[in-house]
């Protein structure tokens, strides 16, 4: 199948830019796939890509350019936002090639992207056919002027009927999908197909494992960090925190002033996986709607079970007394009483519990299984189209 993927990379490297190399590199493997990229600035020039996000005449070009030239059968986007703008999704649209947009995250609902704000889950923009609540409140950004942009932006493309130009929207989770049928997008139910993302397999594994659990993400307030330190710090357990954010600080107090909070930085992957797959368990504190964290799959792909909060598409993943255990979010005391949970588990108990998250790894997140997906999903998408 000839396939042309489109993404707009970040100022900052993240979930969705992994996500979009890695589709692009297996898909590549037995198929002909051709990459157009763009690149979010930062200063005047990111201003300037902002405000023409509206109707990027020179980034729609550039697509119908490429289809032209590649002539794909499918084009598969990832992001939009902001330095190409929803206007491609019409460029593709008007050259009469199926259409299939991965939803990582729901900037097309809320201007806030994640639906949270200020220490809180920020719903209204759901139901709400212009977020004016989210505009009052500044949800991106702090900042009034930049969410009502945003928000402008995206209403306006909801009006003229770009978000209906896409054949099949790609939703991480049955949570995510209900999320999106449910609001006042507008789009057809018919349109959204669930696929997790997924990680590839480690061919070895470790016979031993260690008392420590541990910590992987951005060190932010929507991670649960400052849950995860409160409770570590009325408890000698040990774990491990890797990641960088505006709560590093917070994290090295903490780290000083308890000998069983251990902050190791950044990581590469390859220094990740060993620290993960001797873990006692991986813990997910998130007081947000997750998409389908990476570290989440990584850590059941080498049977490491996990302890997260019980929200949204973690749900999903995290299967109590198969795949992990779940908490109350923003709950310290829940935490505490969870990690103690596990600890009282015999060795047997743990065991099985380790085996059954690889099998579960093994029967939904492989690069096989999610190859499969994609390529049905694509088939469906050329189907619609040509209805």
């Amino acid at each position: 199948m000839r396939i042309l993927i489109i993404h707009t990379f970040y100022q900052n490297p993240g979930g969705e830019d992994t996500v979009f190399q890695q589709e692009s590199k297996l898909l590549a493997m037995d198929n002909e796939v051709a990459l157009l990229t763009f690149q979010n600035k930062k200063g005047w020039r990111g201003a300037l890509q902002t405000l023409s996000s509206f109707w990027n005449v020179s980034a729609s070009n550039r697509v119908k350019r490429t289809i032209k030239e590649f002539k794909p059968e499918v084009v598969h986007i990832h992001n939009t936002h902001y330095a190409s703008g929803p206007i491609i999704l019409r460029a593709v649209h008007q050259m009469g090639i199926p259409l299939v947009m991965t939803l990582h995250n729901f900037r097309l609902l809320c201007p806030s992207a994640i639906l949270y704000h200020d220490k809180a889950l920020f719903l209204s923009s759901l139901q709400e056919s212009f977020p004016w609540t989210a505009i009052k409140l500044g949800v991106m950004d702090n900042s009034v002027i930049k969410t009502f942009v945003l928000a402008l932006n995206y209403w306006f493309h909801r009006k003229i009927g770009t978000w209906n130009r896409v054949d099949r929207y790609i939703a991480l989770s049955s949570f995510a999908k209900n999320l999106f049928i449910n609001s006042t997008l507008n789009v057809q139910a018919r349109k959204f197909s669930i696929k997790p993302n997924f990680t590839f397999p480690i061919d070895k594994y470790n016979a031993t494992y260690a008392d420590y659990f541990i910590y992987i993400g951005r060190l932010t307030e929507e991670k649960g960090v400052l849950d995860l330190l409160e409770a570590f710090s009325r408890i000698s357990d040990k774990i491990l925190i890797i990641g960088d954010g505006e709560l590093k600080q917070e994290v090295l107090d903490a780290a000083s002033k308890n000998e069983n909070i251990k902050y190791l930085g950044f990581k590469s992957r390859d220094e990740i996986i060993p620290l993960v797959e001797k873990a006692a368990a991986l813990i997910v504190p998130s007081i947000w709607f997750e998409g389908m964290p990476m570290t989440i799959l990584e850590a059941f792909s080498v049977g490491t079970p996990v302890l997260g909060s019980n929200i949204g598409a973690l749900q999903e993943l995290i299967i109590p007394n198969k795949t992990g255990l779940l908490f109350s979010p923003q709950n310290v005391d829940s935490i505490l009483k969870t990690v103690s949970q596990w600890k009282d588990y015999n060795s047997e108990e743990k065991f099985n519990i380790r085996q059954t998250t690889k099998e579960f790894y093994f029967s939904n997140f492989t690069p096989e299984e999610n190859k499969e997906k994609l390529l049905h999903i694509y088939h469906e998408a050329i189907h619609d189209s040509t209805k």
